[in-house]
């Protein structure tokens, strides 16, 4: 494996009885990434993560972190890994600043416990315990500790789980500075709005098996079926073939309003035409497709609730 490689999993299987939770899975993670794992309940995202962090042993397939195999050498993979996982847990009686101190105790270059407080918002809670603590503040302890040994490589599963929207976008931008000092991250989530602000790649799970992978405006141009615009015109207008401009992908007028939908450089072209036809003061109304609308159409609407 390349030295710019954090992550490759190739080929992962395994199965629970007779089900198959991960079938065939690939994932490449690179060096500085940040790299989003999505997908609904039940399409394998956890296990994938945990069978590359070591916590589980795949069936078969072929893991490498940073060149490391987790199963025969797990000592060396967890100096350069830091987790926090769905799961994840601490008993009610310890204390905020005692469960840092812990983990900073166990590693090799830990961070400045006092900043890393600050940095999570939990200076104040220091002396709480852990069963005192609020669901959002749970989460940030729990990234934290995930980070307190400056890890190479951390996984961070439904991070923002319990936050509300203004500490969750207090988290995405300790996350983006987190890859900023060097870390890889690879970020299981169910929020489209999260992956499609901190992550470079996205893979999609569903049922086992990888339906896509790639940044999030490939995944958007790829299926978030077009941009659609809509218009009205008088009565009497006399309104050009629009349906064929290029990139148009549907047209249909109805009543006065028109709708077009389509991929590419289309609203260059319609634009064009429509001054050309002395109907550039029409008001259009542009909707863009977004990373949900893709996702919904890779997984499908029933899937994705």
């Amino acid at each position: 494996m390349g030295v710019d490689v954090a992550l490759r999993i190739e080929n992962l299987r395994k199965s629970y009885g007779s089900a198959p939770a991960v079938d065939g899975v690939d994932l490449t993670v690179e060096q500085g990434q940040i790299v989003g794992v999505l997908g609904p309940n039940g399409s394998g995202k956890t296990t994938t993560v945990e069978c590359a962090y070591g916590l589980r042993r795949p069936d078969s397939g072929r893991i490498r972190v940073f060149g490391l195999n987790p199963l025969s050498e797990p000592g060396r993979v967890a100096r350069l890994v830091g987790t926090q996982l769905q799961d994840s847990a601490l008993p009610d009686r310890i204390r905020v600043g005692e469960a840092l101190h812990l983990f900073a105790a166990l590693a090799r270059s830990p961070v400045d416990e006092r900043q890393e407080l600050e940095r999570w918002g939990l200076a104040a809670r220091r002396r709480a315990s852990f069963g005192s603590l609020s669901g959002g503040q749970r989460q940030r302890l729990l990234v934290a500790l995930a980070l307190v040994g400056r890890p190479r490589l951390v996984f961070l599963d439904e991070m923002t789980t319990g936050l509300d929207p203004n500490a969750r976008r207090e988290v995405w931008d300790l996350v983006e500075q987190v890859r900023r000092g060097g870390t890889t991250v690879v970020l299981v989530t169910h929020f489209m709005d999260e992956a499609f602000r901190l992550c470079d790649r996205v893979a999609v799970l569903k049922d086992g098996h990888k339906v896509a992978d790639g940044t999030p405006g490939e995944l958007i141009d790829r299926y978030g079926g077009g941009t659609t615009v809509r218009f009205s015109v008088p009565p009497q207008a006399e309104v050009p073939r629009l349906a064929e401009l290029p990139g148009v992908l549907t047209a249909e007028r109805v009543d006065g309003r028109i709708e077009i939908r389509g991929r590419g450089p289309f609203l260059v072209s319609l634009g064009h035409t429509l001054a050309v036809a002395h109907l550039d003061d029409v008001e259009l109304d542009v909707r863009r497709p977004s990373l949900e609308d893709a996702y919904v159409q890779l997984v499908g609407p029933e899937a994705s609730r």
